[in-house]
């Protein structure tokens, strides 16, 4: 009776590590549409979360909202850049709620809280609840950005997982990890197995915006940039394989 304990334990991955923040964009949830939601990619999505959920990692997310609304480009149209920023943190929300509904579905328990309080749907920010979440092994998805104008989610991203004490940034992307230049454009272009935050800014990477690098930087936060398209990516990570670069000093 008491000899099937260990071969649980033995099965079992030992992962990289015990609290990460997965960053994803808004245009990575509408698949091959030019915009909303798709929900096949979404549900894919969910099932990566998943599997990494199993392994017993706490996870939490932050998705962008650029397939719904980016307020840079609304403010390029003349829109007021706070109100257009506002819209773009509500399009983060309807993200983080499709994202909780696939999640329920697959019978992983999920939190959305949003920096913008609105009762009706989801949880106010509140950073002890929110760690206590985590603990219960709710997956916590950050919506509204950090509430503010003129910061990107990428900030919000970095922002939270300091305040939940993640062991690293996972930012999901259509490449394997970071290069000198776009690989889409370029064959020759050369893919970075590590490199330090102050290349990022220096090199202008792209990998997030600057005040995210520089964030992350001062709380010597690692950056795990991969490609959210390989299935199974997100998980291989964590268990010690696959393709990505790490940012880090």
């Amino acid at each position: 009776m008491t000899s099937s304990s260990p071969v649980e334990t033995l099965e079992k991955p030992q992962t990289t590590y015990n609290r990460v923040m997965l960053k994803i964009s808004g245009e990575a949830l509408m698949g091959d549409q030019g915009f909303g939601l798709h929900p096949p990619t979404v549900q894919r999505i969910a099932e990566e979360v998943k599997s990494v959920h199993d392994l017993g990692v706490e996870i939490c997310m932050v998705i962008g909202g650029g397939n719904i609304f980016r307020g840079l480009s609304g403010s390029a149209q003349g829109m007021e850049r706070t109100t257009a920023d506002y819209m773009g943190m509500l399009a983060t929300v309807m993200n983080a709620l499709a994202m909780q509904s696939a999640l329920e579905g697959l019978g992983v328990f999920t939190r959305v809280i949003s920096a913008i309080p609105m009762d009706q749907v989801c949880e106010p920010y509140i950073r002890r609840r929110a760690v206590r979440h985590l603990e219960k092994k709710r997956v916590c998805i950050f919506a509204a950005g950090t509430g503010n104008p003129y910061f990107t989610t990428d900030t919000a991203a970095t922002l939270r997982a300091n305040e939940m004490s993640c062991e690293a940034i996972f930012k999901g992307t259509k490449v394997d990890g970071v290069y000198d230049r776009d690989p889409v454009k370029f064959e020759d272009a050369k893919r970075y197995d590590q490199v330090s935050y102050d290349d990022v800014l220096a090199k202008r990477l792209g990998v997030m915006d600057a005040s995210a690098i520089a964030l992350a930087r001062d709380n010597n936060l690692p950056i795990i940039v991969f490609s959210l398209d390989e299935p199974g990516g997100f998980r291989g990570i964590l268990a010690g394989e696959g393709t990505y670069t790490k940012v880090q000093n």
